[in-house]
């Protein structure tokens, strides 16, 4: 078992490894994951020296939280780290109607939006029921912004946890019943925007710092370093368009964006390095990020990111990619 480096949340005591668990894919909402596949993917991230596990009560409409539970459950509770979500709530789903955006439904349930103050107390003690567990360690408000909502209906949504959610997950901090809060989302710009309102321990950003693309370096990141906000990276393969798929941000890639993915792969392999290995890696070289939490479809991707991660790269690379116009100049790489 490996021993992973540990790196701190925000302004907090608690402590992360490096390397966590994302547990969205396993959840099973887009493809058919049966229980014994979520259990085996987290006991192996244990077994492996994990001791980050991220979750929600969405991932599989509850069926990754009961299996995170399920399994972490047999180990003390200091042991490790444990993150999920709020804003949505789940409902008995009585009608046969597949979903709206063409998800699966693991577990007969459905997904109600609430950003309130009571919406965000009735989920953390529905997480605590699935979970089985005693303590989340660190709470994020889930999927909040344009990306999922629209302008306009996510200027209400952003209102109520201003003005309501927000109370909770501060009152939920100062009781000790989790140690941090933050936002978990797929854009930047609502980052910025909730930095307004509110003092925030974490941001759990999918997708926008990877290989592929940079643009949090000019803007979230220097305003999170001055108030103290760390990083978690998810999605570091980019929906799988970093590990040979031809998916992005959950969708087909567009042209545009699977020719930069080639031309990444190009350079890895002049280097002899695979593109996964460069892309699991590289997040971690900042310093504002202190975990990156790939999510893994079974454990035989699990241990192939494993393998990646510890994957030697030479210095050559990054100054290639930087000089092909590839990667930001500004952004810090592995050494």
């Amino acid at each position: 078992m490996t021993v992973f480096p540990t790196r701190r949340i925000g302004r907090t005591d608690l402590r992360v490894s490096e390397i966590g668990l994302g547990t969205a894919t396993i959840g099973g909402s887009r493809f058919v994951v049966k229980r014994a596949t979520r259990e085996a993917v987290v006991q192996a991230a244990w077994d492996a020296g994990l001791r980050y596990i991220d979750t929600a009560p969405f991932y599989g409409v509850g069926a990754a939280e009961h299996s995170v539970g399920d399994v972490l459950r047999e180990y003390d509770r200091d042991d490790f780290v444990l993150s999920s979500k709020v804003g949505r709530l789940l409902r008995p789903k009585l009608s046969r109607e597949p979903s709206p955006d063409g998800r699966l439904s693991p577990l007969p349930l459905q997904v109600l939006y609430d950003y309130s103050y009571d919406g965000i107390m009735r989920s953390v003690e529905d997480s605590y029921q699935r979970l089985g567990l005693a303590r989340i360690d660190i709470l994020y408000v889930h999927d909040i912004g344009v990306y999922q909502h629209g302008a306009e209906t996510n200027a209400i949504h952003l209102r109520t946890l201003r003005d309501s959610g927000y109370k909770a997950l501060d009152e939920l901090r100062r009781s000790g019943v989790v140690q941090a809060i933050g936002i978990g989302v797929n854009e930047k710009e609502v980052l910025i925007e909730a930095q307004s309102f509110g003092d925030w321990d974490a941001f759990l950003l999918a997708g926008r710092y990877t290989l592929l693309e940079q643009g949090p370096l000019e803007d979230l990141f220097p305003l999170c370093a001055a108030r103290g906000t760390s990083i978690v990276i998810g999605g570091p393969l980019n929906s799988g368009l970093l590990a040979g798929r031809d998916t992005w941000n959950y969708e087909q890639a567009p042209p545009e964006i699977a020719a930069r993915a080639h031309a990444l792969e190009a350079v890895c392999a002049r280097h002899g390095v695979a593109l996964p290995a460069a892309a699991l890696q590289f997040p971690l070289a900042h310093p504002q990020v202190a975990a990156v939490i790939p999510g893994p479809r079974n454990v035989e991707e699990f241990q192939a990111n494993m393998a990646h991660l510890q994957a030697p790269i030479p210095a050559a690379l990054w100054a290639e990619l930087k000089a092909e116009n590839l990667l930001n100049e500004t952004a810090p790489v592995p050494t």
